[in-house]
Parts: structure tokens; sequence; C-alpha cells
């Protein structure tokens, strides 16, 4: 596979206001693994390559088990999530298949029952950031298996 451009350097202005709102993000509060796994499930639902390879080894630096990167595409069948990170998922999938249906308010009530409000709308931005990341990575075909985690690179 060959990438079809660079959107961070056609756009870098784009770029950064994407990188703005991840950077949020990353800083909201929320569960760095809980995080992860909404980024690599709405990744995997969207079928960015790009991105899946790059929370996949963000989980792995994190420490989660093989079992649970393995399961996750099946984690409502799956004893290895937590109700929390259950319910970020369920929010997480109901959000990036928006056209299936909206978002059903069993989805909601349950997503409320673990999270606070600002809780809540920092996980939306989270899922909002992850699936235009996925869309530009996916449009402009970038090519996956470069990513390193930050941890890594700041050990070499």
């Amino acid at each position: 596979m060959q990438a079809r451009m660079d959107f961070r350097k056609a756009s870098p202005q784009g770029a950064k206001a994407l990188g703005e709102l991840h950077a949020f993000v990353k800083r909201c509060g929320l569960d760095h693994t809980l995080l992860e796994l909404v980024k690599l499930r709405a990744s995997q639902i969207n079928g960015c390559a790009h991105c899946i390879d790059m929370h996949t080894k963000e989980l792995r630096a994190a420490g989660a088990s093989e079992q649970r990167l393995y399961l996750l595409d099946a984690w409502e069948e799956s004893p290895f999530y937590s109700e929390r990170e259950r319910a970020a998922l369920a929010w997480t999938e109901a959000l990036t298949l928006v056209t299936e249906g909206h978002v059903p308010d069993e989805v909601f009530a349950q997503a409320r029952a673990h999270f606070s409000e600002e809780e809540l709308a920092n996980l939306t931005l989270a899922i909002v950031a992850i699936n235009g990341a996925n869309r530009l990575n996916i449009a402009f075909r970038t090519v996956p298996g470069s990513y390193r985690v930050a941890r890594q690179q700041a050990a070499e």
C-alpha cells in the first residue's frame, strides 16, 4: 500500500487543530487504557489500519493483555472488560455507527450510569477525535506500521 498524500503537510493548520483536540482528550482526566480501548474499537469498526496499529501498540505499552486486545471486537461476549469499559465501548459503537439508528436511549443510560456529565462529554470528544483521524488516515491511505509509542521513542 502506498499513501495517497500526507494530509499533515497539505494542511498543517488543520493537522494542528486535530492534534489539539487529541491533546485535550489525552489530558481530560479519563483513564489512558479506557481511551485507548475506545480508540482501538472505533478504528476496528472503521477499518483504519494505521490507527489499529497505533492503538494496539499503545495498549500493549500500557500493559494490556493480548487476550483483551484479541477479543475487543467481541467485547460483549468476553469477560475481560469492566462495566465502565463496556459502557464506553457501547457508547463508542453507537456514535461510530450513528447512521444505524442514532444513539439509543439505553446506551446513553448505560453510559450515564458509569460516567459523569463531564466525563461523558470528554469521552464523546475522544470518539469524535478518533473517528476524524480514522477518516483522514483512510482517505489518504496512511501506511500502518511506523507508529512507535512515545515512551519507546523517549527511551532510544
